[in-house]
């Protein structure tokens, strides 16, 4: 009576040791499914990570999300995601369907988990390691992929303006910063670069933007090795308008920069303009274009205008998301049009103080240049103008 007693008081003292693991691994799985019957994911059938159809709230598309950055956001609790009136929170949406993993992930994290607390349950001492490696792949959803679509250019076009509007598409994972990669960094490798993007579920799109790709002759072929079904979007703007935007731009780092007019002549007593000057260089849009198509076709171009993406930006957004096979999402009830920038921006987020427009470094007053120098300017680029109009099947009226 006494040994068996005593078994059973020992049995009882191991059996709480353990149960202080298991509680700890059962609130995990528990954890994991609410959260996934709280996203859908109790369903039998697949689907993606979140259904447009199945979400039930008209105004679910009217709150413009914060820009997300390339490193995605935590996932937020159930209390976040609900609103005060008790309507579904987007940007909440947008942020648990950018870091859900798809059904085979969860299936992977919950054998993990399942694999330690067997361990536990068999009486075996569960490792550190396990434990750490079982949570750490809940901070792992998605993969990184090489980008489906690249903004290749051009430098001073709107470029930055037409990323920072598809990043509010809950479908659209972009680098905030220009990797540079096909025209400085290319020795570096394919693996480093496809390090550099954000992690990505399956029907979501990976991109990047850099503009000097569309005047690096080198470019073209670089991104055809890597894929030749990229996407590839090139924001165009009047090249003259553009020139003096990249001047003006430049001289806000060099004040001392001789004038405009000194820059663009290559003989001013002649009136010939220096074409290796690189604000002249870039805005000669057909013979870039030339080297390109040399290596896609034109159907895998998407060519935005700088200037009705000012005012008219849910119409070019429109065509910039049908490109991409996205659906069209960001309308026109997500810009403004700020008179003091000259731009439109973004209107205010939930749970944001202001609304979102460009930094300090768009929208920069231009010099003064001289009527006849533009004019001069004009004359010249009026015959690739008209080139470019023809290759692309599309006139941009800059003259």
């Amino acid at each position: 009576m006494g040994c068996s007693i005593w078994r059973t008081r020992f049995n009882f003292g191991q059996l709480k040791a353990q149960s202080k693991v298991s509680v700890f691994f059962t609130m995990i799985i528990i954890f994991t499914y609410l959260f996934y019957c709280l996203t859908g994911y109790c369903d039998s059938l697949p689907r993606p990570v979140y259904d447009h159809q199945t979400l039930t709230n008209t105004n679910k598309y009217d709150v413009v999300d914060t820009v997300h950055n390339e490193f995605g956001s935590l996932a937020p609790s159930p209390q976040q995601q609900l609103g005060a009136q008790g309507h579904w929170n987007r940007s909440s949406t947008i942020s648990v369907a950018q870091e859900l993993p798809g059904l085979s992930e969860l299936h992977s994290i919950l054998q993990q988990i399942g694999h330690v607390h067997q361990q536990v349950s068999n009486g075996e001492t569960a490792k550190t390691e396990d434990v750490d490696n079982s949570i750490s792949v809940f901070n792992n959803f998605g993969t990184k992929k090489f980008p489906q679509a690249i903004i290749i250019g051009v430098k001073k076009g709107g470029t930055r303006a037409l990323l920072e509007f598809l990043r509010i598409h809950p479908d659209v994972r972009a680098v905030g910063a220009e990797p540079h990669f096909f025209d400085r960094f290319y020795d570096k490798g394919l693996e480093w670069y496809r390090n550099l993007m954000p992690r990505t579920l399956d029907g979501q799109v990976t991109m990047e933007k850099t503009p000097s790709y569309f005047v690096t002759k080198e470019a073209p072929h670089r991104v055809f090795a890597m894929s030749r079904h990229t996407k590839l979007i090139v924001v165009v703007r009047d090249p003259v308008t553009r020139a003096v935007s990249d001047y003006t731009q430049t001289l806000s780092k060099n004040p001392g920069l001789p004038t405009f007019q000194n820059l663009v002549y290559k003989n001013s007593s002649r009136g010939l303009i220096d074409t290796s000057w690189s604000a002249v260089r870039i805005g000669i849009y057909a013979k870039h274009l030339e080297n390109w198509l040399q290596y896609f076709p034109l159907s895998g171009l998407l060519f935005v205008s700088g200037e009705r993406l000012v005012t008219d930006p849910a119409g070019e957004m429109g065509r910039v998301q049908d490109f991409l096979g996205l659906k069209r999402v960001i309308t026109d009830k997500h810009f403004y049009f700020n008179q003091t920038k000259g731009f439109p921006c973004l209107k205010k987020p939930e749970g944001s103080s202001r609304p979102r427009c460009l930094g300090k470094s768009k929208g920069r007053a231009h010099p003064h240049i001289p009527p006849e120098v533009l004019l001069r300017l004009r004359d010249f680029y009026r015959p690739f103008n008209l080139k470019f109009y023809q290759m692309t099947g599309q006139d941009f009226g800059w003259d």
